[in-house]
């Protein structure tokens, strides 16, 4: 039963990997002569700043990749732009364990992709990478400065903020459409300098196009999820080995999903509490097992067009124990509660979902010396969405 199980998941895994396609989408760059490159661009939906990405010229041609070297701007269409500086950054750390004891900037001067986050007689941009975050503006046609934000140090245990960011907005971006007291209750966040961007350019002599619009998506789902587990239970004691056997059992389950806003939305969180059983009996041995499963993980989703998509699951998992009995060669014993993993992989279609699950061998046998009761499950799984 194991070795099926385990071979049906590499198949899904194997078919995943095989047929998934990758999503390119309409884009174009421009190259370090200044030409523009109508192509499509593979849309990872960049969680950090990327230095280069992968572009086809059209549908039939080979992938290529193009780097920040050789490339001065790059967008997806309606989704996200970004060009190339060579600005001044301040890479301070926030993390109190490494943070600086100076009030001032600590710049160097690198070339990086920037994300435009509002485009216009003054423009927004974002740098993020690892544990940092900066924003950058630029009036007119003029190079992007940073707006500078630092946390540091004062003491052993104190710290204290450098918000320079406002007394620049105040001095560049405060008219008629921002007012001071907006621009003083400014948190350096994407929401609000985005906000106050927007409304500065929102004049009749300042066209502005408001970049890095995220495709629609769901970020919360509920799914109903209904299947079959076949399971098995082998118990071990000093008298004896007894073999329950493969048993077929109902469960039903539903599941909430959180997706994340980032790499195209093909991650997510998962918790799915689940009702299941097994019940067996075996000349002078028994079993009577109900449990409220809850499971937690993550998902890879790989979408194969809008509607549908393949995905791969693993999650750790805790028993609700509701009614345990197990009595091996006529002495009962306890059942224990334990943490243990599973795998899976499937397939969605608009709302509804098949899936294929394995949760290996793991002892629900209390510390019993010599006593254990290994129990594993395959699981067929539908499913529908009727929260999204």
């Amino acid at each position: 039963m194991k070795a099926k199980a385990l071979c049906i998941f590499l198949l899904f895994f194997i078919s995943f990997n095989s047929f998934a396609q990758i999503k390119y989408e309409k884009g174009y760059f421009i190259d370090e002569g200044g030409k523009r490159i109508d192509c499509l661009i593979k849309n990872v939906d960049w969680n950090y700043n990327p230095t280069e990405f992968s572009y086809k010229l059209d549908d039939n041609t080979p992938n290529q990749t193009a780097t920040i070297t050789n490339v001065k701007e790059f967008g997806i269409i309606n989704i996200a732009l970004y060009k190339r500086f060579t600005i001044d950054i301040d890479r301070s750390s926030d993390d109190i364990n490494s943070m600086s004891k100076s009030y001032n900037p600590e710049f160097k001067k690198e070339q990086l992709f920037l994300k435009v986050l509002v485009d216009g007689k003054a423009s927004l941009y974002k740098y993020e990478s690892i544990n940092l975050t900066r924003f950058f503006y630029s009036m007119d046609t003029v190079h992007p400065s940073e707006l500078i934000f630092k946390t540091y140090l004062v003491s052993d245990n104190a710290t204290s903020e450098n918000n320079t960011y406002k007394q620049q907005l105040l001095d560049n971006i405060k008219s008629e459409n921002v007012s001071a007291q907006t621009i003083t209750a400014c948190d350096y966040t994407k929401h609000d300098l985005v906000k106050i961007f927007t409304a500065y350019n929102n004049k009749p002599d300042t066209a502005v196009v408001h970049i890095d619009k995220k495709q629609k998506h769901d970020i919360f789902n509920i799914t109903i999820r209904p299947g079959l587990n076949i399971s098995n239970l082998k118990g071990y004691s000093q008298i004896s080995t007894v073999n329950f056997g493969s048993k077929e059992n109902f469960r039903i389950g539903i599941e909430a999903a959180f997706i994340l806003p980032f790499n195209a939305n093909k991650w997510s969180i998962l918790i799915e509490p689940t009702y299941q059983y097994y019940t067996a009996t075996y000349q002078t041995s028994s079993i009577d097992y109900k449990t409220i499963q809850l499971p937690v993980g993550i998902r890879y989703d790989m979408f194969l067009n809008d509607k549908s998509r393949i995905f791969l699951n693993a999650l750790v998992a805790y028993d609700i124990n509701i009614e345990e009995k197990l009595v091996l060669s006529g002495n009962e014993k306890d059942l224990a509660p334990r943490f243990y993993t599973l795998v899976g992989g499937g397939y969605k279609y608009t709302r509804y979902t098949v899936e294929a699950r394995y949760e290996p061998d793991h002892n629900i046998v209390a510390n019993y010396g010599a006593s254990s009761a290994k129990y594993n499950t395959f699981s067929i799984i539908l499913g529908y969405t009727f929260l999204k």
